[in-house]
């Protein structure tokens, strides 16, 4: 007799938070981040079961004790070396990396950089405030130059690293952006993420209430948003501001400019391919306040991923074989000692 199958029961926002205190800074950007993935995991129909959250040092990577899911508070920097462990243990597995801008893209960085370029499937939400918040403040790999902080008190003079544009170059194959209060369209972009297969690169602007407060304020103010962000989606014109204003390619320079949409006439605009490499690079280098910072899915161009690649390559090498460790230890010379010694 066919056993029947039972269906698990869908899952509730209340069944991926743990029963652990969450302590971040009164008003840090955190609390959105979580609560919009906590939101958005029932609507994936995923499994708090099949899921896991690894992390690395930062105030972001408290995230995994949050979450009701299996989970790993790893290393500085090395949550992607973990994660790509578990996901080649275990490829069923949805994995999830949570780092931030200090831990992912500076002691962090040659591994995000490897597991970017090997296309892992995996979720990585960088958590970006452009400044140490865990460690009291120190600049960061994305702090702008000038910024003032206990290690750059004359202002730092690093050009700071572009998220986005460091996962372009690393070989990144899906890559998006987004803020810690867009709360209707954070889950839009976790959930192409998760769907997406390979590694998705997801950069959230977050605000450090207490050693970078309002570091974003320019764009991410509600009153000006219309203004000074752009919302991009595959297969529409990129347009802001209501409508009123759109980007343009132009021939010529190959530089993108903005212009004016009159009576709806979006003959002018660029139509969104995220498919388009050398436009997502654009959109990502856009300068503010010149042009509106760009949100949304930037680049997807989906390829055989990491995990998939090595199931297959195990599948051709080893064949029917079996393996029979005893004779690997003999194989080539080997000798045996008899005899008293």
């Amino acid at each position: 007799m066919n056993e029947i199958t039972k269906i698990a029961p869908a899952t509730t926002p209340d069944d991926w938070a743990s029963d652990q205190e969450v302590r971040w800074c009164p008003g840090c950007g955190d609390y959105a981040i979580l609560k919009a993935v906590q939101r958005t995991m029932p609507e994936l129909g995923a499994r708090p079961e099949n899921t896991v959250f690894v992390s690395g040092i930062g105030c972001s990577s408290r995230f995994p004790y949050y979450m009701e899911t299996y989970g790993f508070h790893t290393i500085h920097g090395r949550a992607p070396g973990v994660a790509t462990g578990v996901k080649l243990a275990n490829p069923e597995l949805d994995v999830w990396i949570i780092t931030g801008d200090g831990d992912g893209l500076s002691i962090g960085g040659n591994h995000m950089l490897h597991l970017l370029r090997r296309n892992l499937d995996c979720q990585v939400l960088l958590f970006n405030n452009e400044i140490y918040g865990l460690t009291k403040g120190q600049y960061s790999p994305t702090s702008r130059t000038g910024t003032r902080s206990p290690t750059s008190p004359g202002g730092s003079l690093e050009r700071p690293v572009a998220p986005c544009a460091f996962a372009l170059g690393a070989g990144a194959r899906f890559i998006a952006r987004t803020i810690d209060t867009a709360q209707k369209m954070m889950p839009e972009v976790l959930k192409r993420a998760y769907r997406h297969k390979g590694a998705s690169f997801v950069e959230i602007y977050q605000n450090c209430v207490v050693y970078n407060d309002g570091v974003f304020e320019a764009f991410t103010e509600k009153k000006s948003a219309a203004m000074t962000q752009i919302w991009v989606e595959h297969g529409k014109p990129m347009l802001f501001a209501n409508g009123t204003l759109g980007l343009h390619l132009n021939r010529d320079t190959l530089r993108l400019e903005v212009v004016n949409v009159v009576d709806g006439d979006v003959s002018q605009v660029i139509v969104h391919d995220e498919t388009n490499k050398a436009v997502a690079a654009m959109l990502i280098e856009m300068p503010f306040p010149e042009f509106p910072v760009a949100q949304g899915v930037l680049y997807c161009e989906p390829a055989t991923s990491f995990d998939q690649a090595m199931a297959e390559q195990e599948v051709k090498l080893v064949g029917d074989k079996v393996a029979d460790f005893n004779a690997l230890l003999r194989r080539g010379q080997s000798w045996e000692v008899k005899g008293e010694h």
